[in-house]
């Protein structure tokens, strides 16, 4: 009888990770904030984290703290990881289709749209972006919460782009399953091109880890998308956390959350090698 892994022994891809490093990389002066002391993360610091815990490949998101349209830092931790990493990447909506090829060619999946940050109107006509990204079989990995997804979501599905969705969505708890722009992303789920993201509770929950107050959305998620279509992310390093955060006690919520192992292992590993290409 074959033993029992622990969940640090578990293949592990984090699908939503971030790294600051405003010493090599001076921050951008039109970013609405500028990560300090333990909002600071490293491409090194984050090779040993994974090291620690046994993550093997990894989906690095371009942060508009810090850095906004420049992605020299995210670019420079992907060529760093030779090949383990992937990238997704914030482009201005008019961005050339010769800028994300050549994004594509040095390992970014994809464009990031942060709508709690840069509001909704940032991407007032997204029709060619997504088109172009379309063709290129390249993602939008788009960042919404409460009700902002009603008005997106339209367009979502009517465009033929993967999709990424990051945090569950950042549903309201206290709203009840039912809340419209939940709903909104269920409904994504018939368009089989739409993955979700099981990550950063710590920024939509009411309540400190482990974040109860979230498990019923994640049920909701996992059994209308169903395991092949949801993916972990950490959120490392934990931007303007509410409180501490550490990244040992996120994995084994995942154990509490997901404990098939067969399941498990889609979230965490299967799924994501598949769909980025690792």
């Amino acid at each position: 009888m074959r033993a029992r892994l622990s969940i640090y022994d578990e293949p592990k891809i984090d699908c939503h990770n971030h790294v600051f490093d405003p010493r090599r990389f001076p921050y951008s002066p039109t970013a609405l904030y500028a990560p300090t002391g333990g909002d600071l993360g490293t491409a090194a610091q984050l090779f040993e984290v994974f090291g620690a815990y046994g993550v093997r490949h990894a989906l690095v998101v371009q942060p508009n703290s810090g850095y906004d349209l420049d992605n020299r830092c995210l670019l420079d931790a992907l060529g760093q990881a030779a090949g383990r990493f992937r990238g997704m990447a914030i482009v201005p909506v008019d961005v050339s289709r010769s800028d994300l090829e050549r994004l594509r060619s040095v390992g970014v999946l994809g464009v990031t749209f942060n709508v709690p940050v840069v509001g909704p109107d940032y991407f007032a006509d997204p029709a060619g972006l997504f088109a172009e990204l379309a063709d290129l079989d390249m993602f939008i990995d788009v960042q919404v919460e409460g009700d902002q997804l009603v008005a997106l979501a339209p367009l979502l599905e009517r465009a033929e782009v993967r999709v990424l969705i990051d945090h569950c969505g950042r549903p309201i708890p206290q709203a009840g399953l039912g809340q419209a722009g939940f709903s909104a992303l269920l409904r994504l789920a018939d368009t089989r091109r739409a993955l979700i993201k099981l990550s950063g509770f710590a920024k939509f929950s009411a309540q400190p880890y482990p974040y109860r107050d979230v498990w019923p959305y994640v049920e909701l998620l996992t059994g209308t998308f169903g395991f092949d279509a949801c993916i972990w992310g950490s959120d490392w390093p934990f931007l303007r956390a509410p409180e501490r955060i550490d990244y040992g006690p996120l994995l084994k919520l995942v154990e509490r959350l997901v404990p098939e192992p067969e399941n498990r292992e889609k979230v965490l590993w299967a799924t994501a090698k598949r769909v980025f290409g690792f």
